[in-house]
């Protein structure tokens, strides 16, 4: 079973802007990024998240990311996580943002090199699968999904041992009203996954395999219809933020 994002997703197809910056997340990581004035940003994509008062080196493996890169951001550094072209403790602070899993068999020795090259932190916008799995989206309706994420998704134990050193995970509650990360802020708005328009903001669910996505959400939309839905989770739909998993792993020296 093919489970590698990083194969699944066509590069010639992914947007160039794929995510919508949300402040709050922003603010987090250039908190944790210090008082570091060099950053390189591993996997950059389109840049989302990359602080514009700093010097950033962006490093993009896929060539047709790093040429469709905005025209305001850094120009990207075409290399691999396994080997960023930089020397031992060359910039202040390194970062990846809800990027890891798409390393495959390069996570370990990319989030090792990240410690190699920075001097300071060593930032890392993560998911937590085992409390993901725990969600009424995957528990009840797309618990391929959970096996898609195991296949994918470095533990927040391994993490920290790849870091190695002082590292502090950060739980980070993802608001109901968030422009970031479309799956995870619809954990109260079932609705929303019902319809087809929603769901293909999703580059997660793009993944997945079409009959298994069809069976959930007819499931999904039958409870939302009969009330089981609401039995069972309407608890939170007065919530304002809820943990989906989402973590924030920083390593300092």
């Amino acid at each position: 079973m093919e489970l590698d994002i990083a194969l699944r997703l066509d590069p010639e197809h992914v947007s160039v802007v794929d995510a919508h910056e949300d402040p709050r997340y922003a603010e987090l990581i250039h908190m944790a990024l210090a008082d570091a004035r060099t950053v390189v940003n591993v996997w950059a994509g389109s840049g989302a998240y990359e602080p514009e008062d700093r010097h950033v080196l962006a490093i993009e493996p896929r060539e047709v990311l790093a040429l469709k890169r905005p025209p305001l951001r850094p120009p990207a550094i075409l290399a691999t996580p396994r080997s960023l072209p930089l020397c031992d403790a060359s910039v202040d602070a390194a970062m990846a943002v809800r990027s890891v899993h798409e390393w495959g068999q390069e996570r370990e020795q990319g989030v090792r090199e990240m410690r190699r090259v920075a001097r300071g932190p060593v930032v890392i916008l993560t998911l937590d699968i085992s409390v993901s799995a725990e969600l009424w989206l995957q528990r009840d309706y797309l618990p391929w999904l959970s096996e898609l994420n195991k296949e994918m998704f470095p533990t927040i134990d391994e993490l920290v041992r790849w870091l190695g050193g002082t590292v502090e995970v950060q739980t980070v509650p993802v608001p109901r009203d968030s422009t970031d990360w479309p799956l995870s802020s619809m954990w109260s708005r079932p609705e929303q996954l019902c319809d087809p328009a929603s769901r293909a903001r999703s580059r997660t669910l793009a993944t997945l395999p079409a009959e298994e996505l069809d069976r959930g959400m007819s499931k999904l939309a039958r409870d939302l219809e009969d009330g089981t839905w609401d039995r069972r989770n309407g608890h939170l739909r007065a919530l304002y933020e809820y943990d989906v998993g989402l973590r924030l792993v920083v390593a300092r020296p």
